[in-house]
């Protein structure tokens, strides 16, 4: 019923229990869960993830915090990326928020992975924080939208979401939906258009409430889909099945 769009199964705090970590999804009604690379270093334990268990998935891509990666190119991305249980680029982007001073890797990076993504033919998972204005310029000038893909872990103005849905993205919440104070992401989940709207919970880190502070997994990603069905006075079957089929659509599961 309900699939997590961006989790990372294989940090430390999950992956020691990934048994009961992936018991606690089944009774959940959690099908399916995307596990996101950060690095090529830890590459192959992705992978290794979503090759031994069925419902698992991966991604490949080095995130915009990690200044002293080894820069990965678009040859290395595009080859990793024709293992068959790897459904997208990223997560990638643009972060202004804990990094300063010349950040002009960090663009250009983020335009290795839009290239490589293109060549091979699978959608982007895009990070922005505090740099939405040059994240969504990159996209237009580099056609990102001719893969498409998913801006996570949404923490934007519904002008950004727009302008990204725009692109050929979609918009994926995390448990920072559930926050009280989350007033503006609150906004967007009621306004832009269900079939553009994915769920994450981004674990281990951003547990939603009522498990705010603690360790998040794929399980608790349900009381996003809750909160958003709140927000649009629907069902949660309906959040569930609409998320869960914009995900398959997305990254073509069949």
């Amino acid at each position: 019923m309900f699939i997590d769009s961006h989790c990372h199964l294989n940090f430390p705090d999950l992956i020691k229990d990934i048994d009961g970590v992936l018991l606690n999804m089944q009774q959940n009604q959690v099908t399916k869960a995307l596990c996101v690379s950060v690095d090529l270093e830890s590459f192959p334990q992705v992978i290794a993830l979503a090759e031994k268990y069925g419902q698992l998935f991966a991604s490949v891509g080095v995130h915009p915090d990690y200044e002293l990666e080894v820069e990965p190119t678009q040859s290395e991305l595009v080859r990793l990326a024709q293992h068959v249980k790897v459904i997208a680029i990223g997560e990638t982007g643009l972060d202004y928020y804990r990094l300063t001073g010349d950040l002009e890797w960090q663009r250009a990076r983020f335009r290795t992975h839009i290239h490589a993504a293109i060549e091979c033919g699978k959608p982007l998972i895009i990070h922005t924080r505090s740099s939405a204005a040059d994240t969504l310029r990159i996209m237009d000038e580099e056609e990102a939208g001719k893969v498409g893909g998913v801006m996570h872990c949404f923490t934007e103005s519904l002008e950004v979401a727009r302008a990204a849905i725009d692109l050929g993205f979609y918009i994926s919440f995390s448990g920072i939906l559930t926050f009280k104070n989350a007033t503006q992401i609150k906004e967007v989940a009621q306004a832009i258009p269900l079939e553009k709207i994915l769920i994450e919970t981004d674990s281990p880190y951003l547990a939603p409430s009522p498990y705010r502070g603690k360790t998040n997994q794929p399980a608790y990603v349900k009381h996003v889909a809750e909160e958003i069905a709140r927000l649009r006075n629907i069902t949660l079957q309906e959040v569930g099945e609409a998320t869960s089929h914009n995900f398959n659509q997305l990254f073509a599961i069949r």
